[in-house]
């Protein structure tokens, strides 16, 4: 018998391990009321300390070593009024703004006493002097802007700083002037994320796919509340840690979406091996504890596959991207701890009554424990595809070639106010802006020069030299005279673009300026150059995310290839398991590429016209659908493997694995799809796209994937799929997820 086809050895002696989570899922369903207790008593204080000590998220990271980041050192150390961080506050009237300069004087004075703010300019010229082409008053006089630089980024300022600026331009206001505030500012009045709306649809989802597909009320509430309390107990650790290091402000909502997703996930393969336990006739708290010891092994070990996915971002080098994977992987976490420990206690507490409201014929795992199952619909399914191996793979394989098709015109970038509700003020401020003084004016860019190493007598030629590579700089609209430091070392100047800051022209303008127009004009002077601003920044973070997207697409793939190989020692089935993972996730950035950059369906999203895909969402969604793609990976090829082990005919296991799974497998999926999907409600453009990629990959992995690419492949390979290299095998630990001997 050749290698390939050789049975692999039998399942090995339970371990040690097994037994521990046996025991555990025995001790909190024999000591329901305690567990159930202990978790309350730490939601209610973990929400509690949240409430007086956790932590506030915000956008203000910094990348050191960036020209943006250096520029702005360099402004700072020279010139510190020009660089902190500038938000505009813009005014607009049916009359010329002129007729309201006592109202602007005296806003201009309130701004300037505020805390934190560094400097104020006022949209209006001095009395006795013309405005200024391309200064912060438009040229029919009708809207204007004052410039107000903070010390410190504003959306770390807390809401408590806004009455204070509103109190500043009442004058304006009451005079029947428009303000508006945008930046950072305008970031700062947005009112606070409610994700209760895309809670609750993804929960009433969840509860008619429960009740459909199991018929009982009980066993579909169990996973809901694991999943709700497992969710919230971490979202409150990610508070408390909040307090100690800064996380973007989408990391709760991201936590959120994947918590309750994988809560749900895990709770219900849980769920579903008790049931069949009890209506085999197991006792309740023996169910229990065999549930843990087998299905609570393999939501370990999914738990598990899913947090080294997740940490894989920690290879970016970016701290912003390496947090998000952070605050994620803290409620899997959450859910692993509920599935194992509150699941098994709410089992015990029911007892036998998990079927007593019933709303039809409860069911639980085709066929039980027993042996194969012939007949089902899902049995016949997979024999039809055994059947037909290459016309199901091929089939499988062009849909999500077809869905792939828009990844190749891919643009990443920033996503800008452009895109957002009207209901915003930043978003108001940014069309105000837009229609006086050109797109660009929402993305100003600054021009920093430093001449320490330049001698005294030649800094004029290098001023002169600068201003003469700015003037009539193509894919600039205007750029103010340069500026010199009081010490004299630094000039400085603002350039506005002639496209939007998301646009690829704005981008080209940086990198031009950057890496040509400005290192060529000092060129031989020993002066250095930078261009800074928040425009700027993201520029540099996009081009950092850029280069190293695919060191995280080989660090994720390779350990999700490892944890593959090491729970089911196949080498082959591991590579069936990334390449088909890497195929699905192609297929979600196609969908994300047609709705939000190509515009098919994204006003229908509340997206204003076609925006580029956001620079770390690809990177993000790699990392968390590469996770939870094995989450199905395992759940299935565990049952396959089982089979296989136990009567060594590779296209039985798969036939019989499909039938105990499929149902399971696809109610979880549509939960999580429905979990995702919710999301695509939020005003944050990005959590709309986060929400609609993640569900869409979910959707793929479990239908394309798994009911016809993986069971054809598995067909195609028999028993070829769980061979292993003899050294290898050796040196392989052995990991039983499924646990066939608990």
């Amino acid at each position: 018998m050749p290698p390939s086809a050789r049975p692999a050895p039998s399942a090995p002696r339970r371990p040690a391990r097994r037994a521990a989570l046996r025991r555990l899922g025995e001790w909190c369903a024999r000591h329901s009321l305690i567990v159930v207790v202990l978790w309350i008593v730490a939601l209610a204080g973990i929400q509690a300390a949240n409430k007086s000590v956790g932590g506030a998220y915000s956008d203000d990271f910094s990348l050191p070593g960036t020209q943006a980041q250096q520029g702005r050192d360099v402004l700072q150390a020279h010139e510190p009024a020009a660089a902190g961080t500038s938000s505009q506050v813009v005014l607009h009237d049916a009359a010329p703004l002129t007729g309201f300069q006592p109202q602007i004087a005296q806003a201009t004075a309130s701004l300037q006493q505020l805390p934190h703010v560094l400097s104020v300019q006022g949209p209006l010229p001095p009395p006795g002097q013309a405005p200024q082409p391309g200064g912060p008053l438009s040229a029919d006089g009708l809207t204007g802007y004052f410039t107000v630089r903070f010390d410190t980024n504003p959306t770390l300022l807390g809401d408590g700083y806004l009455p204070g600026v509103d109190a500043a331009v009442e004058p304006l206001r009451a005079a029947g002037v428009q303000v508006e505030y945008g930046g950072p500012l305008g970031e700062l009045a947005r009112p606070a994320a409610d994700d209760r709306s895309s809670e609750a649809i993804g929960f009433a989802v969840a509860v008619v796919v429960l009740l459909v597909g199991f018929g009982s009320v009980i066993a579909a509430g169990l996973p809901l509340l694991t999943a709700l309390f497992a969710a919230v107990v971490g979202l409150g650790v990610l508070g408390l840690i909040a307090a100690l290091s800064t996380f973007a402000t989408v990391a709760p909502t991201l936590a959120t979406m994947i918590g309750i997703g994988v809560g749900i996930d895990y709770a219900l393969f849980l769920l579903t091996r008790h049931r069949q336990n009890l209506m085999d006739g197991v006792d309740p708290v023996a169910s229990a504890g065999q549930a843990v010891a087998t299905s609570g092994r393999a939501v370990l070990v999914s738990g598990c596959t899913v947090i080294i996915a997740l940490s894989g971002l920690s290879v970016s080098g970016i701290s912003f991207i390496a947090k998000l994977g952070a605050a994620a992987g803290i409620t899997v976490v959450s859910a692993v701890l509920g599935a194992l420990t509150l699941l098994p206690a709410l089992m015990g507490l029911i007892g036998r009554r998990m079927d007593r409201f019933a709303v039809r014929r409860p069911i639980a795992e085709a066929g039980g424990e027993g042996g194969e199952v012939e007949g089902g619909a899902w049995h016949r399914y997979a024999r039809r595809v055994e059947a037909r191996p290459w016309r199901y793979l091929v089939a499988g394989v062009v849909v999500l070639a077809v869905l792939s098709i828009p990844l190749f015109s891919i643009q990443l970038g920033h996503i800008g106010d452009g895109a957002d509700s009207t209901e915003f003020t930043d978003r108001r401020a940014y069309d105000l802006m837009a229609q006086a003084f050109g797109p660009g004016s929402n993305g100003p860019l600054t021009v920093v020069v430093d001449q320490s190493a330049v001698p005294a007598e030649a800094r004029a030629g290098v001023l002169a030299s600068v201003q003469r590579a700015l003037t009539g700089l193509p894919g600039a609209a205007s750029s103010t005279p340069l500026q010199t430091s009081p010490d004299g070392v630094v000039l400085f100047d603002t350039v506005i673009p002639a496209s939007a800051p998301q646009d690829r022209a704005t981008t080209d303008l940086v990198n031009r300026l950057a890496d040509t127009v400005l290192p060529g004009a000092v060129a031989g002077t020993g002066a250095k150059t930078y261009v800074t601003g928040n425009t700027a920044a993201q520029v540099d973070f996009l081009d950092i995310v850029s280069s190293r997207l695919v060191l995280i697409i080989v660090v994720v793939v390779g350990l999700a290839f490892l944890v593959i190989l090491l729970v089911f020692r196949g080498l082959l089935v591991a590579v069936k398991a990334a390449v088909l993972n890497l195929l699905s996730i192609a297929a979600s950035y196609g969908v994300v590429v047609a709705v939000f950059q190509w515009g098919w369906g994204g006003p229908a999203l509340g997206v204003e016209g076609k925006v580029p895909i956001e620079s770390y969402v690809p990177m993000m969604m790699f990392a968390i659908v590469f996770g939870l793609s094995m989450d199905y990976e395992i759940f299935l090829l565990s049952r396959v493997h089982e089979a296989w082990l136990r009567t060594g005919r590779s296209q039985d296991a798969v036939a019989h694995a499909l039938e105990i799974t499929a149902r399971v497998i696809s109610c979880a999926a549509l939960i999580m799809v429905s979990v995702f999907a919710a999301f695509i409600v939020s005003d944050n453009v990005v959590i709309k796209m986060m929400g609609l990629g993640l569900a869409v990959s979910v959707l793929v992995d479990a239908t394309v994937v798994r009911l016809l690419l993986v069971p054809a492949v598995m067909t195609l390979l028999g028993a070829a799929a769980w061979w292993t290299p003899r050294f290898l095998d050796r040196v392989l630990p052995h990991i039983d997820t499924e646990g066939a001997n608990a």
